[in-house]
């Protein structure tokens, strides 16, 4: 008897973890995914591309792979949907690394008062009382903030604002680590932006050409939750089946 009770509810559990999906990686909801890899930890380098599916599905490459740049001293493991529970280097704030793992897609911020043609976000126009906290002491730490009068800012403004008229910041995607909740001190204002120069690194962030990142945005759709995955190669190859991601065999080489 206690056995069989043994094993009904051995059954149960193994249903529920079937049922949620793959709780530690991609989840069900998700059938648009950016992946991005890079040679190592350290490598401000790498390559992006894009995959879909359809609910229940197999990844399928919508097209061939682009260059883009990382921090400027590599990667680290971030925290998002998954990568947090990992062993290894974190990331922190002004590291110089970029977060690794997986992680959802936050809203488009931009300069314009629309997106480019195609693209269907949400979205948030930046204005001049707009800032993205990265002060670790600032209880709004790693969240956007819009000031009542930026004719009157508070002294934190000036470093923190959005709008500098720069136009590597025209569009900002939301990369969503650390960010249910914000810890202080884990990494702060990770986005997918536009490159300053082929050989010039982020801070922290994903940065490739301007096409490339209209591409990303005029791609997403709201309704099939885009996530965005970034790992280095042998990474990757560890976890590809653990975490629901495509197989490194269904990569597309850049032209």
């Amino acid at each position: 008897m206690f056995i069989k009770n043994f094993c009904r509810v051995l059954s149960g559990i193994v249903a529920l973890v079937v049922s949620s999906g793959y709780a530690a990686g991609v989840p069900d909801d998700c059938t648009q995914l950016i992946v991005g890899t890079g040679p190592d930890w350290n490598s401000m380098r790498g390559q992006m591309q894009l995959f879909e599916r359809a609910a229940g599905g197999k990844w399928e490459a919508t097209g061939p792979s682009w260059p883009v740049l990382f921090g400027k001293q590599g990667l680290a493991w971030g925290s998002g949907l998954a990568g947090q529970s990992e062993n290894g280097l974190r990331k922190t704030e002004r590291d110089g690394r970029a977060p690794a793992g997986i992680f959802r897609i936050g809203k488009i911020y931009t300069y314009d008062a629309q997106l480019p043609p195609g693209a269907n976000f949400p979205f948030h126009q930046v204005t001049t009382a707009d800032a993205w906290v990265d002060d670790v002491k600032n209880p709004d730490y790693n969240r956007l903030v819009t000031i009542p009068d930026p004719a009157k800012p508070p002294p934190w403004f000036e470093k923190q604002k959005m709008r500098h008229n720069d136009f590597a910041y025209r569009w900002l995607v939301e990369i969503r680590h650390n960010s249910d909740p914000p810890v202080p001190g884990a990494g702060s204002a990770i986005f997918f932006h536009i490159r300053r120069g082929v050989s010039r690194p982020s801070a922290g962030c994903t940065t490739m050409a301007e096409p490339d990142l209209v591409k990303i945005i005029t791609w997403m759709r709201a309704a099939r939750h885009p996530c965005y995955v970034l790992l280095p190669v042998a990474e990757y190859d560890k976890k590809w089946q653990g975490w629901n991601l495509p197989p490194p065999a269904s990569w597309k080489t850049e032209h």
